[in-house]
Order: C-alpha cells, then sequence, then structure tokens
C-alpha cells in the first residue's frame, strides 16, 4: 500500500512546531553556548571552561552528579525491566489500574517528592525510627549522596516501566513455549530470547534515564541544599545567588552538562551500531 506524499498544506503545520522548538529549545542553548565564552566585562573568553577544569570543587561536583545519575538510572532500569515483565501476567482491567498509578507516580517529582521522603525516611521520619530500633538503618542519611541515590531511583522507576512497558509487545507467548520445547530453561530464554530483543529498548531508556537524573535539580535542592555538591545545584546557586552571582560560569557549566549527555549518546549510538553489524 503506497502512502500519499504530504502537501504543502499538511506541512504548514509542521510551523507551530517549528517555532516552539526554536524558540524554548534551540534559542536557548544557542544563549548559554555564547555566553559560556563571555567575560563578565564583555568579549570572548576561556577563562570560564579554565576555571571548572582547574576547580576542585566544580571536578566533584561533575563527579557527583555523574555517579549519582549512573547508579539510579541502573537501579532504576533493572526494578523497571523486572516490575515491567510482572506486568505481562497481570491482566484486564488490574494492569490499566497499575499503569495508570505509574503514570501518577511518574510525575511526582520535585519538592512534593523530597517532602514525603523527609516524612517517611528523615532522620525522624515515620519508617526511619520505625527501622533503627531493629537495626536496618544504622547510619542511613536521607541528605547525603546515599539517600539522593535513594531518591533518584524512586523517580526514575516510573519512567523505566512506562519506556518499556511498549517494548515489551514485542514479545510472542509462543517464543517461550518453544523455547522450553528445545530444552531451555528460563534463565536461557531471557538471556538468549529476551534481552537480545530488547537491548536496544533497554539502552534508549538508560539513557533517557540518565538525562532525567542529570538535570534534575527541584528534588535534591530540596533535600540536600547545597550539602551535596552537584551541577544543577551549582547552576541554580551561579544563576540566583546573591553571593556567587556569575551567569557566564553557570552557562559554562550547563555545557559541560550537554557534553556529558552527547558523549553517553554517542556511546549508546555507537554500541547500536556494533550490534546491528555484528
Amino acid at each position: 500500500m503506497m502512502l500519499a506524499k504530504p502537501s504543502r498544506a499538511h506541512l504548514w503545520l509542521f510551523v507551530p512546531f517549528v517555532l516552539m522548538l526554536g524558540a524554548f529549545c534551540l534559542a536557548p542553548t544557542y544563549w548559554v553556548l555564547v555566553n559560556s565564552f563571555m567575560a563578565d566585562e564583555g568579549g570572548f573568553t576561556l577563562a570560564n571552561y579554565k576555571k571548572i577544569l582547574s576547580s576542585k570543587f566544580y571536578l566533584i561536583a561533575i563527579e557527583n552528579s555523574f555517579w549519582l545519575s549512573l547508579y539510579s538510572s541502573f537501579l532504576g532500569l533493572l526494578i523497571g525491566l523486572l516490575a515491567t515483565s510482572s506486568l505481562r501476567f497481570v491482566q484486564g482491567r488490574v494492569r490499566q489500574w497499575v499503569i495508570a498509578f505509574v503514570n501518577m507516580s511518574n510525575n511526582f517529582a520535585g519538592v512534593p517528592l523530597a517532602f514525603a521522603f523527609i516524612i517517611i525516611l528523615g532522620t525522624n521520619g515515620a519508617i526511619t525510627l520505625l527501622l533503627n530500633k531493629t537495626g536496618f538503618l544504622n547510619g542511613f542519611d536521607l541528605y547525603t549522596r546515599a539517600g539522593l541515590t535513594v531518591v533518584y531511583t524512586y523517580f526514575q522507576i516510573p519512567l523505566a516501566i512506562l519506556l518499556l512497558y511498549p517494548a515489551f509487545d514485542a514479545l510472542k507467548d509462543d517464543w517461550e513455549e518453544a523455547s522450553r520445547l528445545l530444552g531451555a530453561s528460563t534463565f536461557d530464554y531471557w538471556r538468549k530470547v529476551v534481552l537480545p530483543i530488547l537491548f536496544p529498548s533497554l539502552l534508549g531508556t538508560f539513557v533517557l534515564l540518565l538525562a532525567n537524573a542529570l538535570g534534575a535539580y527541584a528534588t535534591a535542592f530540596a533535600l540536600t541544599a547545597s550539602n551535596v555538591n552537584l551541577i544543577p545545584i551549582r547552576i541554580g546557586a551561579l544563576v540566583a545567588g546573591d553571593i556567587s552571582l556569575n551567569p557566564n560560569l553557570a552557562a559554562a557549566l550547563s555545557i559541560v552538562l550537554v557534553v556529558q549527555l552527547v558523549m553517553v549518546t554517542m556511546i549508546n549510538q555507537w554500541l547500536m551500531r556494533r550490534r546491528r553489524y555484528a
């Protein structure tokens, strides 16, 4: 069946999208890029990048953001994979309710999420006090990088489920039955059938989770303020701070954040090409 070519009238429908893309994505990115090379008194300079690369303070922020995002993305992807695979065995209205709840949880982030975790797992949180008596949470502090990892993983799980849920439609029930008839165990079925088919979706989901965590600001700031050194918090302090106001340096840090995302995306594409032509 041949698809009709889009007419010029149909092409005009893309104009609002192009205008929105330029106004809210391309123009701000261009402004950030240009200002990252601007000195406070005006003129082109590389001093902002030199300060970032020579300052241990900002290098620790880059390292903390990367590892926090990496750990939470991996844990969120793993738990999301297990949860999505379990949804295949849930039928009817129950599955619809679960998906609706996951969709709602995906929008539960920022300051409300931080406040909820403070009530539950804070220093005097309900679960904290309960588990401290049993010795399960000795030494755990929600307001540290370990605590942020728990919170970040929590808001990564619903996003991972929503992204992986359509990918599981590619799996056929008779494939598992055929593998069992050939003598394959459940582990063999997952290793040789499920994971190779889901590999592109898993990689794409991981990249999106990493980007989601790297750019998270409100939750981390509400929980730790400036106690944990992260790039989004440093950018916020440089843009809105009364003492350390330096928007050009904040622009340079934003470009460093973008470079991290671009590098992860390039690695993802490289792995996909290798797998495609292997």
